[in-house]
C-alpha cells in the first residue's frame, strides 16, 4: 500500500459556522464534564474542522508533567475498531473471507461453526477471557497473552455462552482471535501489521499497539480519586484493547473512513450495518463498531471503552459529518455521559439516559478491582491520620 494522507475537511466551515459549534461546544463541556475531575483530551470537529480542543490535567499525575496534544493514551475497547478494519483490509485483498471458519485457522478447536463475522460482530458464543481466566488458577504472576487465551480455549474447553451464531455477546476473546488470524495470515507480530498497513499511511504518528516492551513509555492510569492504577495478569493481550492514541490521531482515523483509501466503500458499509436483532433495542453492533438506530434520527456509529482508569468516547454522526472524542487517563464514567449527550450539538438527536449503554466495554479483572479497592482504603486511611494530626 501506498502511504496516503488522511482526508481533507469534508467541506470548510464558514467563520460563522466555526464560531457557533465552537462556543456551544465550549459552553457544553464547561457545564458537562470540565467540572468532574476530567483529565484527558477532548476533541470535536465538524466536516473534519476541529471546532473544540480541550488538553487538561496530566500525562502522570505523580510527575504532573502536562497532557498534550501528542499524549498516547489508552482507549481500551476503541482498539477494536482497528482490529476490524484490519482484518476488513485482508478481505478485500481475497486472503480471507467473512465466512471463513475459525477452525481454519486454529485447527482442532473445539468450538465449530463460528465464523469471522461472527467474531467481529460477537456472536461467537465464546466466553470472555477477561471473566474465565481470572476465575481459574491462573498463577497471577504470569502475564497472559494472544496465544495463553487460545491454549486455554484448547485445553480448558470454557463453556460456550451459546450456540454460534445464535445471539450477541460481547467477547473480547473474539478480538484476541481476530489479531491473531492478522498474525496468521501476514506472517507479522500484529502490532508490527498495524503499524505498516494503517498508523503509518494514515499518519498517526503518536499511534501504537502497546506491547510489555512498551511499559517505559506507556501513559499510565489512574483511579478516579488520584492514585495510580497498577498493572495486572491481563495486561499483556491486545486486538480488543492496547491502541495508544490521542485525540489528533483519532480524528485522522475518522476522516479516512469517509474514503476509500484502505478499504473499499461497500466493505466499510458492511462494518456499520446491524446483525443482531434477537432483543427489540436501538443498540446494535456491526463489524467491529456499536450502532444506535432510533427511528427519525440518524445512526450513530461509535464505540466505547474502559481499561482501568482509561475511558475512551469516539463516536461518528456521520449524516452530520460530526465527530467526538472524548479520551481519559484517569477513571470518570461522565465521559461517556458527556459523549452521549454532546450529539445534541449537531441535529436533532435525543438525549440518552442512564442505562443506554453499558460504561465499559472491557471489564475489569479481579486483581486489579481488589487493588483499587486497597488503594482508596490506603489513601483515605491517610487522610484521615491527616486530619487528625
Amino acid at each position: 500500500m501506498t502511504t496516503t494522507t488522511y482526508a481533507p475537511p469534508l467541506k470548510k466551515l464558514t467563520s460563522e459556522e466555526f464560531n457557533h459549534y465552537s462556543q456551544i461546544a465550549s459552553e457544553f463541556f464547561a457545564k458537562h464534564l470540565l467540572r468532574s475531575n476530567f483529565n484527558g483530551e477532548i476533541l470535536i470537529a465538524k466536516n473534519g474542522n476541529i471546532v473544540y480542543e480541550k488538553y487538561v490535567g496530566y500525562a502522570d499525575l505523580r510527575k504532573k508533567n502536562p497532557l498534550t496534544e501528542h499524549t498516547p493514551l489508552h482507549i481500551a475497547s476503541v482498539s477494536k475498531t482497528f482490529t476490524a478494519m484490519a482484518i476488513l483490509q485482508l478481505i478485500q485483498e481475497k486472503k480471507l473471507s467473512l465466512e471463513d471458519s475459525l477452525t481454519k485457522f486454529f485447527p482442532g478447536l473445539p468450538y465449530p461453526g463460528i465464523t469471522i463475522k461472527m467474531l467481529l460482530s460477537h456472536r461467537s458464543g465464546l466466553p470472555n477471557y477477561v471473566h474465565f481466566i481470572p476465575n481459574s488458577k491462573w498463577n497471577e504472576d504470569s502475564m497472559v497473552m494472544n496465544n495463553d487465551v487460545v491454549d486455554f480455549l484448547y485445553n480448558k474447553q470454557p463453556r460456550k455462552n451459546f450456540p454460534a451464531g445464535k445471539a450477541f455477546s460481547y467477547s473480547n476473546t473474539n478480538f484476541v482471535l481476530l489479531a491473531m488470524i492478522v498474525e496468521k495470515i501476514s506472517g507479522q507480530p500484529f502490532p508490527e501489521y498495524m503499524k505498516q498497513k494503517i498508523f503509518d499511511p494514515l499518519q498517526m504518528n503518536d499511534t501504537y499497539i502497546f506491547t510489555l516492551a512498551d511499559s517505559t513509555r506507556e501513559t499510565p492510569t489512574f483511579n478516579y480519586d488520584g492514585s495510580f492504577w497498577q498493572h495486572d495478569f491481563l495486561e499483556g493481550t491486545y486486538g480488543d484493547k492496547n491502541v495508544y492514541t490521542t485525540a489528533r490521531d483519532l480524528l485522522k482515523w475518522d476522516q479516512a473512513l469517509y474514503t476509500d483509501s484502505l478499504i473499499n466503500r461497500s466493505l466499510l458499509d458492511s462494518a456499520f450495518t446491524p446483525y443482531s436483532f434477537e432483543h427489540r433495542s436501538t443498540h446494535n453492533y456491526g463489524l467491529g463498531w456499536r450502532l444506535i438506530i432510533k427511528p427519525g434520527q440518524p445512526k450513530i456509529i461509535y464505540h466505547f471503552g474502559r481499561w482501568h482508569g482509561c475511558n475512551a468516547a469516539f463516536a461518528r454522526l456521520t449524516a452530520d459529518s460530526a465527530t467526538i472524542i472524548i479520551l481519559g487517563n484517569r477513571y470518570n464514567r461522565n465521559i461517556y455521559t458527556s459523549a452521549h449527550d454532546a450529539y445534541s450539538l449537531f441535529g436533532s438527536y435525543e438525549q440518552f439516559q442512564n442505562g443506554d449503554e453499558e460504561e465499559a466495554d472491557t471489564p475489569t479483572s479481579p486483581t486489579a478491582v481488589r487493588h483499587a479497592v486497597k488503594t482508596r482504603k490506603t489513601v483515605h486511611k491517610k487522610s484521615s491520620k491527616t486530619r487528625r494530626r
